[in-house]
């Protein structure tokens, strides 16, 4: 055995899919003999004769054994392991658990189930397959295998191409597939993933920048997403997942593959958007948001209102439906609660259609308690789907948080483990963009690795370890939309310029030197934008600014001391014009204007290359301490002290008269202004206008939207009340149904028809004469396609000649609303009691027939005998009509025992109605006659009956009647004690001759007590 750790390949496929397990086995033997150190669990559903089948593959090419999977059976490597018929599974501890699959409610995603509990069992020695099959089964087990860890496989169309690839394809548009390979190709992918050979070489720091941004390059040229902001750790390592998937060492050989292969960059796009979440990932965290964001959200909230949430970076919607749930919670408590609205959006569509359907495998809710389950979900197989109250609350649309415009006016934007991938430039404009979307006051909710401390003025905590925040009102300053930032258009700036680069044990020392020169030997300075808006400061500025009254503002000028703002004004106006440093020098005052120094003001541009709007660089050099004006002309010479004055002078009239100019040329800029400012404002009143028209116009707009959206809602309700409506009928009237089109392929089916052909949801879009039925029609297809030919229908029986079944095959024409014929519907119906209904009514009209002729034989008898012993026609008829009266009793006695069997007792009472029955002894043992034996002793004792009323009975005499079983023979006697008159005599002896034709005997025995009449019949059974 060797030593590398082993694998658990899960493969998931279709009943179909023995061709591309053969063909996968075929290629595995010459690759890994016996020690592949691999366990293959196969989940599929396979009848008994396709998993003898499978047997028979697996032993042609391997002699790995191949086993039905049993409960509680630990996964060995070097076996196949088949999901047995009529269960699905799920692993623990390396260890198979079998789970029951209802018929009526069956499991449609198994391999999900499978793959699911694969992943968070095994991480990174799970590896999934994805091979043929329908629907999209397998597309969140591979993502949950991915996410722990392990490698996934989809069949490519190369090779033994997948018979159906909607499994392999829709696991592979959700981005969850890391190689796409044919059978043939997939053991020695898998031999390479066991012995981790492919890793690409480690990225160097000094290029991984670069390396980012010409892979953000080509993915925002090719996808229209930009990825330069992401954290570069994050976004390397999943390059480096790429590069070991497509066997790439070298970063620039990946680059060169990125810019010749499309494809290539959409998987890289998939990767770099895999989201790990999960339902109320941190639990604290959520139960803090209830307990102290969702109270405050519904206080003084009426019905009218709505609380308006959004959750960027929504992936497949498991945070979106626990805050969902979090909210119904709180609805529940409330007589009147407003309406609840949660927009949620990504920027991957796959992941947006798996979280509209909110279907989700039992493994990925492991983070909801039961009562929650039972109460928000309803069990769909072995998967869960999210109740209707809290889907209803959520509209699922795809959004860029950093490219497209933002949601406004919201109460709660919820945006966990999605900052944890930006890089802090993009999360400096994530972050403002959140505070617009929200309402003054409403609240944010971070992940527990992320935070606010850069945009602290933004946001303030209302409880930082579970990282809630809320938003700072700004009432003095507007809010205004963050601008998107072009990150591809800023470029790497060093402050150091082109000096000459220093070796890396230089730097430390550099730095130290430099923070020290610029923190006491450099003047103070401020960086300010053209408006005078003040963007950084240095040390050391409090001796020339000051903070204003009122509200924070960085404006320079009103920042600035009182002495320095005319020529700061002055020098920066200079500055933005000439784009040349301009220069001015201040007196400033000191303990109330007797101390003071001189400062010299310097205004020039920044040069920088990554601010994309101009800078300028303010500089205040102290160049001496000042003496008063009086104290210097005291301490000067006469000459030089008139000098000073006139000094002085002049250059308080230079300061006056420049002034005066700017003065006047800021008066002609304000008359420009005010012209300008008139202008403006009859614009912006014609503006106004057009905006209150259009306003209008919106408003009108909005309420059509508002009720086509009310219009829609009701369809969608009605259209969910008939789909519902239409499956309980289908469950109901349990009658097969399988709806095609020309081509046989399955467009949909009702419960019952699984029990035929068995059918699963996965198979919609299959070809019906792909799958293995029970029934015995091989002309199915032809007449389905003569159906569609046509538009005629076909009915046809089928009847197993060794089976009590019966079944009535039905095909009519699917007729659209066009009248067009648009496929062929199916029908099935068991008709098992209507064929026994028919063999019983055959049989009843054969004993029927059987009836009347015995009932006309008898009466020409009756006929025939009345005749021969009757001395006058009254006679005849009196006799006749006895007898007739004998065998309608008869008959009576048969409808009271509806034709099943007659009591012998009760038959010999009905044939001696006319003799008293004190003068009849009867005794026997229980016999019940069947209906044609019994109306024939019933006519014979009626005659003798007759015959013996007729004689009468003399004073003493007694007429005795015994029967008995004897070995299979009723036998009854018939004695009149005191003798047989010569006319009972001549009637036995005349229906004796009857009894024989019914196959008995009779004959007058001489007893004690007189002579006898036995009378013997088989007895029917």
């Amino acid at each position: 055995m060797t030593s590398v750790q082993p694998l658990i390949v899960g493969i998931g496929a279709s009943a179909g899919g023995i061709p591309a397990l053969e063909g996968f086995f075929r290629a595995l033997e010459p690759d890994c003999g016996l020690e592949c150190g691999m366990a293959f669990v196969i989940v599929t559903h396979l009848s008994p004769d396709r998993k003898s089948l499978l047997q028979q593959i697996v032993s042609r090419y391997t002699k790995m054994p191949v086993l039905s999977a049993a409960d509680g059976q630990r996964v060995e490597p070097e076996h196949v392991y088949v999901m047995p018929e009529g269960k699905f599974m799920t692993i623990r501890d390396g260890v198979l658990r079998l789970h029951p699959d209802d018929p009526a409610n069956r499991e449609r995603k198994p391999v999900d189930v499978f793959f699911g509990a694969l992943g968070e069992d095994q991480g990174e020695r799970a590896v999934g397959i994805v091979m043929s099959g329908g629907d999209s089964d397998g597309t969140l087990g591979v993502k949950i295998i991915k996410e722990h860890g392990g490698i996934t496989i989809g069949q490519g169309r190369d090779g033994s191409a997948p018979v159906n690839a909607s499994m392999p394809e829709s696991a592979r548009a959700a981005g969850g597939i890391d190689f796409v390979d044919s059978v043939e190709r997939m053991p020695a992918r898998l031999l390479q993933i066991r012995n981790g050979t492919g890793s690409p070489r480690a990225f160097e720091v000094e290029t991984t920048r670069q390396i980012q941004q010409e892979i953000a390059q080509i993915l925002r040229s090719r996808m229209g997403r930009d990825f330069s902001g992401y954290k570069s750790k994050t976004f390397m390592r999943r390059v480096a997942r790429r590069m070991k998937v497509v066997q790439v060492t070298e970063p620039q050989d990946y680059l060169q593959r990125l810019r010749e292969d499309p494809s290539e960059v959409s998987d890289l796009f998939r990767d770099l958007l895999i989201n790990v979440t999960g339902f109320f990932r941190d639990p604290e965290a959520f139960e803090a948001l209830r307990d102290q964001v969702l109270g405050p959200l519904f206080d003084g909230r009426g019905a009218d209102e709505t609380i308006r949430i959004w959750v960027p970076g929504c992936a497949t919607g498991e945070e979106v439906y626990s805050l969902g749930i979090l909210l119904q919670e709180t609805i529940d408590d409330l007589a009147h609660p407003p309406r609840v609205q949660i927009f949620a959006t990504d920027i991957d569509e796959e992941a947006l259609g798996v979280a509209r359907a909110g279907r989700y495998p039992e493994p990925l809710l492991s983070g909801v308690g039961p009562e929650r389950r039972k109460r928000f979900f309803r069990s769909d197989g072995a998967a869960l789907v999210i109740c209707k109250a809290v889907r209803d609350m959520c509209i699922f649309s795809p959004h860029s948080v950093i490219g497209d415009p933002p949601f406004s006016r919201m109460d709660l934007v919820s945006c966990r483990n999605l900052l944890i991938y930006m890089g802090s430039a993009l999360q400096d404009q994530v972050i403002p963009t959140f505070h617009y979307a929200l309402k003054p006051g409403g609240y944010l909710f971070l992940g527990s690795a992320e935070g606010v401390s850069r945009q602290a003025h933004l946001f303030g905590a209302v409880d930082k370890k579970n990282r809630i925040f809320q938003s700072r009102g700004h009432d003095a300053t507007p809010r205004r939309l963050p601008m998107s930032v072009d990150w591809l258009a800023l470029k790497h700036y060093s402050p150091t310029g082109t000096r000459r680069a220093t070796s890396s044990s230089d730097r430390p020392l550099r730095r130290l030197v430099e923070a020290q020169v610029l923190e006491r030997h450099a003047p103070a300075h401020v960086v300010v934008t053209a408006d005078g808006e003040i963007t950084f400061y240095s040390s050391n500025t409090g001796r020339y600014l000051e903070a204003p009254r009122g509200a924070p503002n960085r404006d320079l000028i009103d920042t600035a001391r009182r002495e320095l703002r005319i020529d700061l004004r002055a020098a920066l106006r200079q500055a933005q014009k000439s784009l040349r440093p301009a220069t001015r020098q201040v007196m400033m005052l000191e303990n109330e204007g007797h101390d003071g120094f001189l400062v010299e003001i310097v205004v020039e541009p920044l040069d920088s290359a990554v601010e994309p709007e101009p800078l300028f660089l303010v500089l205040f050099k102290y160049l001496s301490e000042a003496q008063p004006l009086l104290e210097q002309i005291e301490a000067a010479a006469p000459d030089e002290g008139q000098e000073a004055v006139e000094r002085e002078l002049r250059e308080l009239r230079e300061r006056l008269q420049s002034t005066i100019e700017e003065y006047e040329t800021a008066l002609e800029e304000l008359k420009s202004s005010n012209e300008e400012l008139v202008s403006v404002n009859e614009e912006a009143q014609s503006t106004n206008e057009e905006l209150e028209a259009s306003k209008k116009e919106m408003q009108s707009l909005n309420e059509e939207l508002t009720t086509i959206n009310a219009e829609l809602t009701t369809s969608v309700e009605e259209l969910d009340r008939a789909n519902s409506d239409l499956q309980n009928l289908y469950a109901a009237t349990e009658i097969a149904t399988i709806f095609m089109d020309g081509q046989l392929v399955i467009r949909n089916f009702t419960p019952a028809a699984s029990a035929f052909f068995n059918l699963r949801a996965s198979d919609v879009g299959r070809p019906l004469t792909d799958l293995a039925g029970r029934l015995d029609f091989p002309e199915l297809e032809a007449r389905v396609r003569e159906v569609f030919g046509t538009g005629e229908g076909y009915e046809h029986r089928l009847s197993p000649p060794d089976g009590d079944q019966h079944y009535l095959v039905r095909l009519m024409p699917y007729r659209d609303h066009g009248e067009g014929i648009g496929g062929v519907v199916v029908t099935i119906v068991e008709v098992s009691f209507l064929a026994h209904a028919e063999r019983q009514q055959k049989m009843l009209l054969v004993e029927l027939n059987d009836r009347i002729r015995t009932m006309l034989t008898a009466a020409i008898d009756m006929a025939r005998n009345t005749g021969q012993g009757a001395g006058s026609l009254d006679e005849f008829s009196d006799r006749l009509v006895g007898r007739l009266h004998g065998m309608a009793q008869a008959y009576e006695l048969l409808i009271e025992t509806e034709w099943t069997t007659v009591p012998i007792d009760a038959l010999v009472r009905t044939g001696l109605c006319g003799i008293d029955p004190a003068r009849v002894e009867m005794s026997g043992e229980e016999i019940r006659l069947r209906p044609r034996q019994a109306l024939q002793l019933g006519l014979i004792l009626n005659e003798l009956g007759l015959e013996a009323g007729r004689g009468g009975l003399r004073e003493g005499e007694a007429l005795v009647i015994a029967w008995r079983l004897e070995e299979g023979w009723m036998i009854l006697d018939w004695q009149q004690r005191g003798g047989l008159a010569a006319g009972m005599t001549h009637r036995i002896e005349a229906l004796t001759t009857r009894i024989t034709a019914l196959g008995g005997l009779g004959e007058i025995k001489d007893t004690a007590d007189g002579p006898l009449f036995e009378l013997r019949l088989p007895l029917e059974i």
